[in-house]
């Protein structure tokens, strides 16, 4: 237990971080986020079907060479691709708009889906450039390339457009929100209309208004800087974002640390995390999917993505406490203590490890507490570094946060047997490092336990 100044150090970093984590507008963005992971993670299982399973049966260097049947059967994948991936940003952009307006209590959620789509299209391109096939006897090798106006483009609609869709969203549906409070511009058509036509001509000014905004600024920067908002937004936020990120792994060591440190005072890291850092990396791995899906080759600046952290530092749940229970179950000698693994003994695999931070407990122990925020840090780093140095595979799909070790290096790193050696020895690595701290807090434990009964 702390006490002193570091106890009113730990109070107040908990009161900062909790007020950093209830921003409303970050909290529509995690909980965007959460809800759209379902399709992020069907992506994923289409990737790796596409180009690992169909690939190793009938890809070139496949057990059975067929290039038309492989073309054939990828149609399954690539038609949801199509649906998920390159969709993305439009779907991302509806649901900050409801997830902030739930967050905000405005009664009109759907209302700000509507809004937050609607602005996002109008700040895209009106035009765009197209390759073209040669495969028309009216078009030469010559013409390759074509303006084409009246179509949305993937890379806009897809994983390059999330920064914008999310920011696009935030602002135009913060700005509807606020036109929407004015009495004035409500109109209100009276009893025994319908509650989904009254809605809609409640919100008719306000939608208009703010829609408005958004088209008048598309149009003066598309013809007088001859731009558009999401360019402006990749070249300017997106870009520098994502390299902070891969800079190195420290950014994201960083971040983790002071969320894990959040859990030990009994505050979940999602609030820091799930907030700031998560987002980013998810479009990261998300980035990585579309370019496997497309046969490219995953650079070196997507190396460190949210699946990294999912399978490599959040092996049994924040902390790595899979290893804690490891340790527990073969080596306490508490009868008190082996009490928690066996209630974890299900969860805990699956990285739901919630009776593990507050049952055993690694809230205010501080022995434990030390391995809790190290071991992911560390294994943040040394997964990083080797992802670089080509030992074990990058990530390429983002499988369930809720996936078994081993099956979740895996499937993660398009079936790289390597990721799942490394996964292997990071338990044990774990387990090393918990054993002396497990033995500190048990003795620790047993000596209040003394005290507590010298004082009765």
């Amino acid at each position: 237990m702390a006490s002193g100044k570091g106890q009113a150090f730990l109070d107040k970093f908990a009161e900062v971080s909790a007020k950093v984590g209830n921003q409303v507008h970050l909290r529509s963005l995690r909980d965007a986020f959460a809800t759209i992971t379902p399709l992020y993670i069907l992506a994923g299982i289409a990737v790796l079907v596409n180009n690992v399973l169909f690939g190793y049966l009938w890809g070139e260097t496949g057990f059975f060479p067929n290039p038309e049947l492989l073309a054939n059967v990828q149609t399954w994948g690539n038609a949801l691709t199509l649906g998920t991936l390159n969709v993305s940003a439009l779907i991302i952009a509806g649901l900050i708009g409801y997830s902030l307006a739930r967050n905000k209590r405005f009664d009109n959620a759907l209302a700000c889906v509507v809004v937050g789509i609607s602005a996002f299209v109008i700040m895209m391109p009106q035009t765009i450039t197209a390759s073209l096939a040669a495969t028309s006897p009216l078009l030469t090798e010559e013409l390759t390339e074509a303006e084409v106006t009246g179509v949305l483009a993937t890379s806009n609609t897809g994983t390059n457009g999330l920064f914008g869709a999310i920011i696009i969203g935030l602002l135009a549906v913060t700005l509807f929100i606020k036109i929407s409070g004015v009495d004035k511009l409500k109109v209100n058509l009276g009893e025994g209309v319908p509650p989904a036509v009254g809605n809609s001509f409640n919100v008719m000014i306000p939608m208009l208004l703010t829609l408005s905004v958004f088209g008048v600024v598309a149009a003066l920067l598309a013809v007088f800087a001859g731009t558009d908002l999401l360019t402006i937004i990749s070249t300017f936020i997106a870009e520098p974002l994502k390299s902070i990120m891969n800079a190195g792994p420290w950014a994201v060591i960083l971040i983790y640390t002071l969320a894990n440190l959040l859990f030990c005072v009994g505050i979940h890291q999602s609030t820091i995390s799930g907030a700031t850092v998560e987002p980013i990396l998810t479009m990261l791995i998300v980035d990585n999917m579309a370019t496997y899906a497309s046969g490219g080759a995953i650079q070196p600046d997507h190396y460190m993505n949210m699946q990294i952290i999912n399978s490599f530092a959040l092996i049994g749940g924040s902390g790595c406490t899979l290893c804690l229970l490891l340790d527990t179950l073969l080596f306490s000698k508490s009868k008190t203590t082996k009490t928690v693994p066996k209630m974890s003994v299900l969860p805990g695999p699956f990285n739901i490890n919630e009776p593990v931070i507050y049952g055993y407990p690694i809230v205010f122990n501080l022995p434990l507490m030390i391995p809790f925020v190290i071991i992911p840090d560390l294994f943040i780093g040394i997964t990083y570094g080797l992802t670089c140095a080509g030992w074990i595979s990058p990530c390429i799909a983002q499988a369930p946060w809720t996936t078994l070790p081993i099956i979740s290096a895996l499937l993660s790193t398009g079936f790289d047997w390597r990721a799942a050696v490394w996964q292997v020895l990071q338990i044990v690595i774990g387990m090393a490092i918990y054993l002396p701290f497990m033995r500190i807090s048990e003795r620790s434990a047993a000596k209040q336990a003394e005290l507590a009964e010298g004082q009765e």
